[in-house]
């Protein structure tokens, strides 16, 4: 019993004097730990930052502007990635994408700082720097742009060093290592967390222009146009063929913005000057009081695919550019009209599309019988039939500057985009998909030509002979057309094709072309099964 218990109180005392005399490196506290602190000193950072946006300006916050950057830098393949891979999400990817490179960074940045202090809280203080200058150079910053990068990053390094500091062992007065401070770790994670949260919702919170936007888009009354546009034909009755006027819930919505800009109605207003005689400035209230129209006009994006669904059919109301431009009296020489909108984004449109008295070129305030909605171009916008958005659609629109091609650019411009951007003519086919019954199948689908309007549209099944397509009703030449056409289908696979031909003549060409840098071209074809 007694040699038992010796035993005993050697092991103990022997395990005792292991976990005393252990080294410091046998010791060190867990890489998961440390990363976990950088991961958490970024967040609160990155929430921070966004709190002093909110007040500062809310494109200076350190996420989106650095975003914005990105859409900025990449070149027209990677955007034709992005939209042909993520469609409308492609915003929410590259925000997601930035969020895990960012973690990454933060996590890295933890490890260093508690093996290597203090190039963690270097590598932070450097992310910090680099964001602040990114905020310097978007359009129409300030000095006080670089303000929530610094303040968020000055948070991040506190945040990381103080958990650090509670991760690596303490030395005792007999040089021991008396271990990591858990308590103290946890501490500084939950006061971490919790200024993240905090920060973010105290951001929401102080983001009153959004609010403020969202009401005064509620409460606002369009006025009676003084030309109303003619009723949109009804629908043919085919399951699954695109509606002639797209709902606003389902319009395509691609531009360069990360954060939707809030416009108040109140503030707005348009400024038309450059080569013109008489430069103005319109006001909300003054474009209210204008003799409004209603058009119906397809827009379409260059970056859509054959077939695609970057396309959509709206009624528009709003004012002529051609008015506006009138009132100006552009100088001899003038070419193009620069519009800008409020984050800076650009297009430049030729003069004499907009002069054209033929095409119901608008400052849009309205889209099917509603105020524009904010992702939409709230207050205004431009709608231009008969040339792709990234020449024409600007949203938010604030500026609207007459000048030539030989002295500015559009944003896609220097990109690689061609500089004029007018649409070609295209088709696709809607129905059917899959498989279907053998028999006579119907084939249905839209075609487009803005301002040029379609002629025809022909159909064939496994290459052989084209067939007409019966055209449903239009308005006008500025909106796509609805067709439709009955096949005869053995059972089997076989292969749709479609072409349409624009009222000049111009048949679709087959020749198959990407978006970049005019737009895609070829024949639309899918793949049925008849059973």
């Amino acid at each position: 019993m007694r040699t038992t218990l010796a035993c005993v109180a050697a092991a103990c005392h022997a395990g005792s004097m292991t976990e005393e005399t252990a080294s410091p490196a046998e010791r060190r506290p867990p890489g998961w730990a440390a990363a976990l602190a950088g991961v958490l000193a970024g967040a609160a950072g990155l929430a921070v930052a966004e709190l002093v946006a909110a007040v500062v300006a809310p494109g200076a916050s350190t996420l989106f502007a650095g975003g914005a950057a990105v859409i900025d830098a990449a070149p027209p393949w990677l955007k034709d990635f992005a939209v042909e891979s993520f469609g409308t999400a492609d915003k929410a990817v590259l925000l997601g994408s930035m969020g895990v490179v960012l973690a990454l960074g933060a996590a890295a940045a933890g490890l260093l700082e508690l093996r290597r202090p203090p190039w963690g809280a270097a590598l932070l203080g450097l992310v910090g720097i680099v964001g602040a200058l990114i905020a310097l150079l978007r359009p129409d910053a300030t000095a006080m742009w670089a303000v929530p990068s610094l303040v968020g990053v000055a948070a991040a390094i506190l945040v990381l060093r103080l958990a650090i500091r509670s991760l690596r062992p303490a030395l005792g007065a007999r040089e021991e290592a008396a271990g990591m401070d858990r308590r103290g770790f946890l501490l500084v994670a939950g006061a971490a967390a919790g200024t993240t949260v905090l920060a973010l919702a105290g951001a929401r919170l102080l983001s009153a222009g959004a609010t403020a936007v969202k009401a005064a888009r509620e409460t606002l009354r369009l006025p009676v146009p003084r030309t109303v546009a003619p009723p949109a034909p009804a629908d043919p009755p085919i399951a699954g063929l695109t509606p002639y006027v797209t709902p606003t819930a389902d319009f395509y919505r691609i531009d360069t913005a990360l954060r939707v800009p809030q416009l108040d109605p109140a503030d707005w207003s348009l400024q038309v000057h450059g080569m013109v005689d008489a430069p103005f400035t319109l006001s909300w209230d003054e474009l209210l009081a204008l003799p409004l129209e209603e058009h119906h006009a397809t827009l379409a994006c260059v970056s859509n695919e054959v077939g695609g669904d970057l396309i959509g059919n709206a009624l528009w109301l709003g004012y002529p550019i051609r008015a506006l431009l009138e009132r100006a009296r552009p100088q001899p020489g003038a070419d193009m009209v620069l519009s800008r909108s409020s984050d800076g984004f650009t297009a430049g449109t030729p003069l004499d599309v907009l002069r054209d008295p033929a095409r119901a070129s608008l400052l849009a305030i309205g889209m099917n019988g509603q105020p524009l909605p904010v992702i939409h171009g709230f207050p205004a916008r431009l709608v231009v039939p008969g040339l792709y958005g990234y020449v024409s659609a600007t949203k938010w629109v604030t500026s609207l500057k007459v000048t030539t091609f030989a002295e500015d650019q559009g944003y896609w411009t220097p990109r690689g985009w061609s500089a004029l951007g007018p649409i070609k003519v295209q088709s696709r086919i809607d129905v059917p998909r899959g498989s279907v019954p053998a028999g006579a199948v119907t084939v249905a689908g839209v075609a487009w030509a803005q301002h040029t309007g379609i002629g025809g549209v022909e159909v064939r099944a496994d290459s052989g002979p084209w067939v007409p397509a019966r055209l449903a009703d239009t308005v006008g030449p500025d909106t796509w057309r609805q067709w439709s056409v009955s096949l005869p289908l053995d059972r089997g696979e076989h292969t749709l094709e479609v072409r349409a031909t624009d009222a000049h003549g111009t048949v679709q060409t087959d020749a198959t072309a990407p978006p970049a840098p005019d737009g895609a071209t070829g024949w639309h074809r899918v793949v049925v099964t008849a059973r």
